[in-house]
């Protein structure tokens, strides 16, 4: 382990200009020395989640993309459309570092946070593609003893987000939920906790393999949003499970509606009056996620007790409060190697990261596809 804190450490950069030209860029970052309650970490492993893509990228049109400087410090312009620069006003013309979440080896702490030294630990804060990160101690997670840094890289935004959603559903007073894209890492995650826990899931895929995938795992609900009988099977599967919360990872298109509407019908189904304003049954859609970047559409099909908003991990964990969220990250590190275990399709170094061919791949969103960047390799 080092002694002497390096001067600076490889960083990935993000910037899009006011002239519309996305640049994106390896630098030398000055190292900052731990304060009295921080922790200096060597990041190890730090994956890529769809929630980084949109900050590395933006808007720019990546058809545009032109790879400039040396191999081992690549640079990659794009153009971005002039209509879209409004979209990111206000990061324009700032360089931002990218990566949410990550994991390493705390290699020198503040004094009240110096019991850290040496262990393997979780960090959750943004600008994490790069190779050495001070964040405050009390933010980051010790990994279980024996657990490696990618193993707890993705300990935060996919574990917190599938555990936060059993947490809504519950406080909100619903008992079972539907998934969609379920086949993905945190979908394979959030049928884990649903069967360890006891909860009706409905999971939403988009392949006859992904079906075979899921049951193979467990899952006891699996509608393949491909297949002709694509409505009945879901309306069937949430007259049976009685779920009333869903969450689309996709967002654009018409699943959302879809799915409000099959609630609506399982509902009807039971009600022994006409009611010409529909069941009286709430049905809830968060949409958490852009695999689909167009229009949300839907034909209100589905009575009037019903809702489509938006889901963040951030504020639902404000809303639950810091006791109830630190227990779930608790939760995380017991059963990390289980119940939250993450893999991975590739890693990358930094310089790959930025190669047009991995960007095609892991800006692809394929799902059950997940990237992992390892800043010191290579």
């Amino acid at each position: 382990m080092p002694t002497e804190i390096p001067a600076t450490g490889l960083a990935l950069r993000t910037e899009i200009t006011g002239s519309g030209e996305l640049r994106l860029s390896l630098v030398d970052q000055p190292t900052r020395a731990p304060g009295p309650d921080d922790v200096l970490v060597r990041i190890e492993a730090a994956p890529i989640n769809p929630s980084d893509l949109f900050l590395l990228f933006g808007p720019a049109d990546l058809a545009t993309a032109v790879v400039g400087g040396v191999p081992e410090r690549p640079t990659l312009t794009a153009k971005v459309p002039e209509r879209l620069l409004a979209s990111v006003r206000g990061r324009l013309d700032q360089s931002l570092g990218a990566g949410n979440e990550g994991a390493g080896v705390v290699i020198a702490a503040g004094e009240n946070a110096a019991h850290l030294l040496g262990r393997t630990v979780a960090v959750l804060g943004g600008a994490m593609y790069a190779q050495y990160v001070t964040a405050p101690a009390r933010e980051v997670l010790v990994l279980p003893e024996g657990a490696t840094s990618a193993e707890g890289a993705s300990c935060f935004v996919n574990p917190l987000t599938a555990l936060s959603m059993v947490e809504c559903m519950r406080l909100e007073g619903h008992t079972a939920l539907v998934h969609t894209a379920a086949a993905s890492n945190l979908g394979q995650m959030l049928n884990r906790i649903c069967l360890k826990d006891g909860v009706e899931l409905v999971n939403i895929v988009r392949k006859p393999e992904q079906v075979a995938l899921l049951r193979g795992q467990g899952a006891r609900h699996v509608v393949d949003s491909s297949a002709d009988t694509f409505l009945a099977d879901l309306t069937a599967a949430l007259e049976e499970t009685g779920a009333t919360i869903a969450f689309d990872a996709i967002g654009g298109g018409k699943q959302a509606g879809q799915i409000l509407a099959c609630m609506e019908t399982a509902a009807a189904r039971k009600m022994t009056t006409y009611n010409r304003y529909g069941s009286d049954t709430f049905k809830q859609v968060y949409i958490y996620g852009g695999l689909d970047l167009g229009k949300t559409e839907f034909t209100r099909t589905f009575g009037f007790a019903w809702s489509i908003s938006g889901f963040l991990l951030t504020p639902f964990l404000k809303r639950i409060g810091p006791d109830r969220g630190g227990q779930l990250r608790e939760r995380v590190a017991a059963e990390l190697t289980t119940t939250f275990a993450s893999h991975y399709t590739a890693d990358l170094t930094l310089a790959e990261a930025l190669q047009p061919a991995n960007i095609a791949n892991y800006n692809a969103r394929r799902t059950g596809e997940k990237y992992l960047i390892t800043p010191h390799r290579g």
